[in-house]
């Protein structure tokens, strides 16, 4: 019989907030075997030198991914000395390891039924484990992907901002990114810090963090770990479709429309720009 991570309160929680809004709610995965310090340090090891990101954790809000600096230690070093090590670390895509891929089938099925009617399908599930210092920063940045944040260790706080917020994450961003010539890394001014909304987590509790919502995040005075559980679905691929085609669009001197929030499906312009890919005019994003 398998482990139950989320009960009928969290679903339900989960249930009338998504696809749109963010919501805290209770997981059961703090007490999980996989989620120790020693499990992920082996985990680092095991997995392929791509798939583990990892750098110095004092950073400011807003930073060039390209100058981030590198801590003088291994990734299973910084896991092991992660109370002193001053490092923010993000073991990716974890499901290459057949225990963690079991793990991350289990969860994402316990949510399965509130997701597919509403965004379609769950497609391209991936997990990422953080692991972070004390006082560590990830910066402002936006995900693609639906995301549950499942905090395992240690307490954070996520900063999150309206996905429309224009000024927070301009249109060319978001059309750059779907064709890879932009970093999820946003620009960050102070002006924006009364535009976003708090969320403290502690372990035991997850975050709904929906598509493209601009947010950064502080950890707090001990070490953290937290469990990141995504996928895509007909819906964001949608949308990323449509950021795509606005950017064709915006160089032919026209002034296109963001792409409409749920329940919205932009299927127009998700299909005029699939049609535009086929016939081979612009690079798939």
């Amino acid at each position: 019989m398998s482990t139950v991570r989320f009960d009928p309160t969290a679903l339900a929680v989960l249930a009338e907030a998504y696809p749109a809004a963010p919501v805290t709610f209770e997981h059961k995965l703090a007490a999980e075997g996989l989620l120790t310090r020693a499990a992920l340090a082996e985990l680092a090891e095991f997995l392929p030198a791509d798939s583990v990101e990892y750098n110095l954790g004092d950073l400011p809000l807003g930073v060039d991914p390209d100058k981030v600096e590198r801590p003088a230690l291994s990734a299973a070093e910084v896991i092991r000395q992660i109370d002193r090590a001053g490092s923010w670390m993000a073991l990716k895509r974890i499901e290459q390891h057949p225990d963690y891929a079991k793990l991350v089938d289990e969860v994402l099925g316990e949510v399965r039924d509130v997701v597919a009617p509403r965004t379609g399908a769950m497609e391209r599930c991936e997990a990422f484990i953080f692991v972070s210092s004390p006082h560590a920063v990830t910066p402002l940045h936006f995900d693609p992907e639906h995301n549950l944040l499942l905090q395992i260790e240690g307490e954070k706080v996520m900063t999150m901002f309206p996905v429309t917020d224009e000024a927070i994450a301009p249109p060319r961003v978001h059309e750059l990114f779907h064709l890879g010539a932009h970093h999820r890394n946003l620009e960050w001014r102070d002006e924006f810090q009364p535009r976003g909304r708090a969320f403290a987590l502690r372990p035991g509790q997850g975050l709904h963090v929906p598509v493209k919502a601009p947010h950064y995040v502080r950890n707090g005075a001990f070490p953290s770990i937290s469990l990141s559980v995504t996928w895509r679905s007909e819906w964001s691929c949608a949308e990323a479709d449509a950021r795509a085609l606005n950017h064709i669009l915006r160089r032919a001197g026209l002034a296109p429309r963001s792409p409409q929030q749920y329940p919205a499906r932009n299927l127009t312009k998700s299909l005029a720009y699939r049609a535009i890919r086929r016939a081979g005019v612009v690079p798939r994003p």
